[in-house]
């Protein structure tokens, strides 16, 4: 809802009236003085006016999840499992996936209801680090950690990628630094060299490292993750 809206069910506010608490300052969103009517309002916002709590706002929820393979990065899918099968029903109906992965890929993701902080973690425009372990069908070129590191042109799209980091872990394995997150990018950038990925486990997204958490549960991210976003 509009936040000029849920003012406006005040029973003794009238439209004049909000507006001039949008322009005088006196409407706080989650503590933060808010003047544009048209901000939307969303469930877990605290807002306030006057000194009156017009909506108390529900629980923020930050979770990190180790996920499996075989379960879609998803909150609904008439057909697939999806991750929220993971979570009690109660809690997975009020959280979106910051930063989704393939159907087959493992590892971390993150769960939250904070629309704000999400897009923070997931924009393109932060450029924030995403590593990830990847194992290969072959064993990795010589010139793959150089090509890498100046980035690869996609003709269809006529863009160049990012540089990025390999850190090799073996004949076929190895650690992978991403600063953006374009369509199947990992696999075409390892296409280029026809070397098809087996196996893409996510480690990493900006600050947020996943730790022994076991495949398939999850936990509540600590404050100083919270604020690394």
């Amino acid at each position: 809802m509009r936040l000029d809206r849920l003012l406006g069910q005040h029973r003794h506010w009238s439209r004049r009236h909000v507006r001039l608490l949008l322009a005088t300052g006196q409407v706080r969103v989650d503590g933060q003085e808010i003047t544009d009517g048209t901000f939307e309002v969303l469930p877990q916002h605290c807002v306030e006016a006057q000194d009156e709590c017009l909506q108390a706002g529900r629980p923020r929820h930050y979770l990190m999840l180790n996920k499996p393979a075989g379960l879609l990065s998803a909150t609904s899918d008439p057909v697939h499992p999806t991750v929220m099968s993971l979570l009690p029903p109660a809690l997975a109906q009020q959280l979106h996936i910051a930063g989704r992965l393939d159907r087959a890929s493992t590892g971390l993701l993150i769960l939250t209801n904070d629309g704000n902080w999400s897009r923070n973690l997931t924009s393109p425009t932060q450029r924030k680090p995403k590593t990830y372990r990847v194992r290969l069908a072959h064993p990795i070129h010589p010139d793959t950690a150089r090509v890498f590191a100046q980035g690869i042109h996609f003709p269809f799209e006529n863009i160049t990628t990012l540089p990025a980091k390999l850190e090799l872990l073996g004949e076929r394995e190895a650690r992978l630094t991403l600063y953006e997150g374009r369509y199947h990018q990992i696999k075409r950038m390892f296409g280029r060299f026809r070397n098809p990925v087996l196996a893409l486990h996510r480690e990493r997204m900006g600050e947020l490292w996943l730790d022994d958490l076991a495949e398939g549960t999850y936990r509540p991210l600590t404050e100083s993750e919270i604020a690394s976003v």
